[in-house]
């Protein structure tokens, strides 16, 4: 067998990490982000984030929302995603009985910190079959400049 339980190629950790998986599950930590960068599963939009030499890219993935309804800003470094998905179910008058419901619906509002050599002057947004896709800028780094002595 093995000499230590540690020398096993990554099975014990593997074992507790689904055991804490199955807790959290049990106890209703679920929907609680396990780590610095994560979100609480089921956040709308999902986004997607990357980082470019020239650009940042983000990709908010939101199907059924009128492009003319979603709200981008940029301020104070910070860019922010707002909107309204309606709801697909009929309305108040109406008695409804739903078993099961995985498609989110109501207001959303996204935040992503931008990085300090981000340009807000330089955004574009695109929204194309389901997906917004933004694109900052970044500055030019600022090049050294000889100072001549007197």
């Amino acid at each position: 067998m093995y000499e230590s339980l540690f020398s096993f190629p990554g099975a014990f950790e593997g074992d507790f990490q689904r055991l804490r998986h199955e807790l959290d599950d049990l106890f209703g930590a679920v929907g609680m982000p396990t780590g610095i960068r994560a979100v609480a599963p089921g956040t709308f939009p999902a986004i997607n984030v990357g980082n470019l030499p020239q650009s940042l890219e983000v990709y908010a993935f939101a199907p059924g929302i009128d492009a003319a309804k979603i709200e981008v800003t940029v301020d104070r470094g910070v860019l922010t995603l707002a909107g309204e998905r309606p709801s697909t179910l009929p309305g108040d008058n109406t008695k409804v009985n739903v078993y099961s419901r995985e498609r989110p619906s109501g207001r959303f509002r996204r935040a992503i910190s931008l990085p300090d050599d981000a340009d807000p002057a330089k955004v574009q947004a695109t929204y194309r079959d389901g997906v917004l896709h933004i694109s900052v800028a970044r500055r030019d780094a600022p090049v050294p400049t000889r100072i001549a002595i007197q």
